[in-house]
């Protein structure tokens, strides 16, 4: 009996977590629409933008669950508190939003899991005016369970707890499926492009603990996205655009005036950085230059061009072994990408009014205008990290 025990919530937290993790679907972040008949993933993630009532959601799982093949992984505690949530909607098909609460047993003598739904059930019916006792209620659960073959045995303790024990066939069918296949994502039924944005570090700065971070975490979202079939595109949004490539034009036109024909020595790009920083901040005459750098890169002048390229391609080396150890495969697609693209959006954002002007600059806000605004177009007509 220990030894079955161990077995069910060895089950339990294999199956719990990797389904936790597939059915936490990120794909409803991006573009959800609210005439589009809401899916067991969107319930589960953004349920709320549907302004559905539980009711709906729960007809919506079980009509997405019905359509599933028998060939996916579904945690113990799901299937259980599926088969539950069946019984009790057609023991009180009038009751609205039954409450189905389900949680592993604190003991082996009291099964492998327990339903507590009885309970407040009664409460329930007593407030429409029912009086009926909560072991009734359990009952009444229990004779309305389906045969599936999950649950060996149901007994009802107490007030009207109900104890329940798998099926050790059922486990023994799991088990050898997940030895035999190995772990299956749940089904897919909508396959969607992904965008996940990650890693974006700065050129000419090293990448720091958060980048790592968000480079980590973001290749597991898309690795796990990918293997539920989802077409996932990884996207690194550089920070390769901005004032901070004046000050580096003007201290390598300064430093390596050769630098277009003789290849300057910037292995050490962050000491560079530094060394650019520290003139812009102390040296008026150079914080002038760099502004005009910044112009002639903005203009997409040759010449300046050609030195920001090449402070780039330092930066990527830099940061591309990095990647290289971590696996990591990303498309870039930075601040400078965006450049010849910000008048159009701009355009557009100002045609649909969503853009406000403020002190001769143009902000957006978001749904809660409580929050900190977008700056889309600054006071001197130059764009933002924002807009790109």
């Amino acid at each position: 009996q220990t030894l079955m025990r161990l077995t069910v919530i060895s089950l339990h937290i294999l199956c719990s977590l990797f389904v936790f993790v597939f059915q936490c679907n990120i794909v409803r972040c991006y573009g959800t629409k609210r005439n589009v008949k809401p899916t067991l993933a969107s319930i589960l993630s953004h349920g709320a933008f549907w302004n559905l009532d539980k009711a709906k959601c729960i007809k919506a799982l079980q009509e997405e669950k019905e359509k599933s093949s028998q060939n996916t992984m579904e945690s113990l505690l799901d299937s259980l508190t599926d088969l539950f949530t069946k019984a009790v909607t057609r023991a009180y098909p009038d009751l609205p939003d039954p409450p189905v609460l389900l949680t592993t047993s604190s003991a082996a003598q009291f099964g492998d899991y327990q339903c507590n739904a009885a309970m407040p059930i009664a409460q329930l019916l007593k407030g429409q005016g029912v009086k009926v006792s909560p072991r009734n209620v359990a009952t009444k659960i229990k004779d309305n369970l389906d045969q599936s073959g999950l649950v060996e045995n149901v007994e009802i303790a107490g007030p009207g707890f109900l104890n329940i024990w798998v099926s050790r066939l059922y486990c023994q069918k799991l088990l050898s499926n997940i030895l035999t296949k190995g772990v299956l994502p749940p089904r897919l039924l909508h396959r969607h492009k992904v965008v996940v944005d990650f890693s974006s570090p700065n050129i000419a700065k090293e990448m720091h603990v958060g980048h790592l971070r968000s480079t980590i975490i973001g290749d597991s979202i898309s690795r796990l996205l990918e293997y539920l079939g989802h077409d996932v595109e990884r996207v690194n949004h550089l920070g390769d655009w901005g004032t901070q490539f004046g000050m580096l034009i003007a201290h390598l036109q300064e430093e390596y005036p050769n630098y277009q024909t003789e290849s300057p020595p910037l292995a050490d790009l962050q000491n560079f950085y530094k060394q650019s920083k520290v003139r812009f901040d102390t040296d008026e005459a150079f914080k002038k230059r760099a502004y005009e750098c910044v112009v002639q890169l903005q203009a997409f002048n040759p010449e300046y061009t050609a030195a920001w390229q090449l402070i780039c391609d330092v930066s990527r080396k830099e940061n591309q072994k990095v990647y290289d150890r971590l696996d990591i495969k990303l498309t870039e697609r930075g601040e400078s990408f965006y450049q010849t693209r910000m008048e159009t959006i701009v355009k557009d954002l100002k045609e649909r009014g969503l853009l406000e002007e403020d002190e001769k600059r143009y902000i957006m806000w978001g749904l809660n205008k409580e929050q900190i605004p977008f700056t889309i177009v600054k006071s001197d007509g130059g764009f933002t990290y924002d807009t790109s």
